[in-house]
């Protein structure tokens, strides 16, 4: 029998979602890549690695270990397996103590297993199955549950997974946000969205086989990158290290991932060949004239206008990764090329989507390479395609000391240069349209202090959203963490300027933004406290100053968790809103955020009713002292406050 040794099990993913929180900043939170890179540590830390019989690629799905560190463990593992203790871990030096508590939450030590690919008998006999079901009830009425959705006001979701060991993973979700009919319009076969998979790893010389839906990162993303990618401060964690993945989209997420069949195989030693094939359907806005408009990814059906747009043009996707790896150099090919039923025509009359992707049929390549050593580490791709322009993203770090590591990025993306599955290092969200330069830093002098700071520079040669000319942004951080025994104290400060239309969009101004916050957190094993201050400041031509205070309890009692939080928060506008980490259920993406006056405060409870039953329940209420309506449109709800709850129950067997 496995022997579960994960934080995760703990704590339902608290301690990773604060070091999510600490790596965030507002336009990681905003972007989808944010909730993607959620929902993917959360399906981590509920199927966890087995340590003893990980392989180099099981390692690399965990966004935050670096090249060098997936090495060193690999080779540990390969010297020393299997492993008896997690304490074991230890023993790897270029394994930070942070990096080391986190790595807890998404590993574990296994009974010893056949090598290669399990027999089918001991997979059916010891496999795991998981059922989750989720619901999300809301204490108050939107204008469009009135009128204007098609459906019940209530959120749920229900997944099913088996997995057996790193080998085998397969698993089924269906999901369905609020208004969206269920077993009704179109949706005639109940949730609005499913997904589902299957994952096999170790099949001889097919190391990797996805069917179904699934997901791919290739290079540093600028070509084919559905996965996710961490922001600016992720960066000085993974020392932008390359991708070459092949996972299951096992979330909710309605976009960014591809259906059909993936396969990574080994062809000799050190050279290996990933090939996928793709078709599906896709939710797009056409013209009269039936061309695609925009390809719609916010996976919304309530109204009978996001109904008509589903599903109504379709999407096929072929491509191929060749990789050869060998004493820490590694160079790569990727190659993809993608049909559309319906040519894509986005409409270009403001100047700053001049350049954006078109036509029925998009091909793209590029080359990836780089060198892996103890103390340097060097990525780059380089890109084209259909657009017949360029795209390159090239990364240097160094391990000055064993306390301190240095970081620099390079990039340059045409304004002419497109891809519809890129997603890498930007400024701009899109990989288009910008040079930068970037250079950062970790210090950590002591297991119980470490500071990261980087420096950002970042030029658009071409207008962009509200920006009608040519500009510039910069942008300065600096976080330290200190953690003396059971405290953790933080600190981060972050100045950001860049050049936007003025009021009368006759000329650019700078928008200067400051953002400071300050946290201590306390931690017994028993009950804990986090306390948390943020200020944000705002300046072009108006002046915006938000601040928020924040604390969250949590007590902890054999079967029973129970956690609570209160926050006052007071802004001026939008432009000085803040962000602030929420424990919720697992998968849940909790990082809400808040303008104007007013107090949000929470309860949550874990209970464990059997062994292998778990049931958690959340209340909350958000109420605001500056308004008498909250939301817009058909979200819009006549009252000053909202309640939710949310119920999960968990079972495995």
């Amino acid at each position: 029998m496995a022997v579960y040794l994960t934080a995760s099990a703990q704590d339902d993913g608290e301690s990773w979602n604060r070091y999510l929180d600490q790596l965030g900043e507002i336009e990681d939170v905003e972007g989808t890549g944010w909730a993607s890179a959620h929902e993917i540590l959360s399906e981590l830390a509920a199927h966890p690695i087995d340590i003893n019989t990980a392989t180099r690629e099981n390692l690399l799905q965990l966004p935050f270990l670096t090249e060098q560190e997936v090495e060193e463990i690999s080779e540990y593992i390969y010297r020393y397996a299997p492993l008896k203790s997690l304490g074991e871990l230890a023993m790897i030096r270029s394994l930070s103590y942070e990096k080391r508590q986190l790595l807890l939450h998404f590993i574990y030590i296994g009974e010893e297993k056949e090598q290669g690919f399990p027999q089918w008998k001991n997979i059916i006999k010891y496999g795991n199955h998981t059922f989750i079901a989720t619901g999300k009830v809301p204490f108050y009425e939107r204008k469009g549950d009135k009128e204007g959705y098609l459906g019940y006001p209530y959120r749920h979701n229900l997944r099913y997974t088996f997995n057996y060991g790193n080998a085998v993973k397969i698993g089924i979700i269906g999901a369905q946000d609020a208004g969206e009919p269920f077993f009704a319009n179109r949706n005639k076969v109940g949730y609005d969205f499913y997904s589902f998979y299957a994952v096999l790893q170790n099949l001889g010389r097919v190391e990797t086989l996805a069917l179904g839906r699934y997901r791919l990162g290739y290079g540093c993303g600028l070509v084919m990158n559905t996965d996710f990618s961490l922001g600016k401060l992720g960066m000085l964690t993974t020392l932008g290290r390359n991708q070459n993945n092949i996972r299951a989209h096992s979330s909710t997420m309605q976009a960014n991932y591809l259906q059909g069949a993936a396969a990574k195989i080994k062809l000799t030693k050190g050279l290996d060949l990933s090939v996928f094939t793709s078709w599906r359907k896709i939710d797009a806005t056409l013209t009269d004239s039936g061309f695609i408009q925009t390809i719609r990814t916010d996976g919304y059906h309530r109204t009978q206008t996001e109904m008509d747009k589903k599903n109504n043009a379709s999407q096929m996707v072929a491509g191929g990764h060749l990789n050869f790896f060998k004493k820490g150099y590694h160079i790569g090919i990727t190659g993809t090329f993608t049909h559309l039923n319906q040519e894509l025509h986005p409409a270009t009359a403001a100047l700053y989507r001049t350049y954006y992707a078109s036509g029925n049929d998009i091909w793209n390549a590029s080359m990836d390479y780089g060198y892996n050593g103890s103390h340097l580490t060097i990525n780059g791709e380089t890109a084209t395609g259909s657009c017949g322009a360029i795209a390159t993203l090239n990364t240097l770090s160094w391990k000055a000391t064993s306390e301190l590591s240095l970081m620099a990025i390079q990039r340059f993306y045409s304004k002419k240069y497109y891809s519809l599955f890129s997603q890498s290092f930007s400024e701009g969200g899109r990989i288009q349209n910008e040079s930068g330069l970037y250079v950062g830093a970790t210090w950590q002098p002591s297991r119980k202090f470490q500071m990261m700071a980087y420096g950002d520079y970042c030029y658009f040669p071409w207008p962009r959203y509200q920006v009608k000319e040519a500009s510039h942004t910069w942008d300065y951080l600096l976080q330290m963490t200190w953690l003396p025994e059971k405290w953790k104290i933080g600190m981060r400060y972050r100045l950001k300027r860049r050049e936007q239309n003025n009021a009368d969009a006759t000329a650019l101004e700078w928008k200067t933004q400051h953002r400071g916050r300050l946290s201590v957190a306390y931690d017994t094993g028993v009950w804990s406290s986090h306390t948390q201050g943020d200020l944000a400041f705002s300046a072009a031509d108006e002046k915006s100053f938000g601040w928020m205070l924040s604390e969250q309890l949590q007590v902890k009692y054999h079967w029973l968790e129970v956690s609570a939080s209160i926050a006052y928060f007071h802004t001026d506008d939008y432009d000085s809103r803040l962000y602030a980490y929420e424990r919720g259920m697992l998968y849940g993406f909790n990082f809400p955020m808040f303008y104007g006056e007013g107090i949000r405060y929470w309860l949550m409870g874990h209970v464990s009713l059997l062994k292998n039953l778990k049931l958690t329940a959340k209340i909350g209420t958000t109420n605001y002292f500056d308004r008498s309506s909250i939301g817009t449109s058909y979200q819009e709800i006549a009252h000053s406050s909202m309640t939710d709850a949310e119920l999960q129950l968990r079972f495995k067997f």
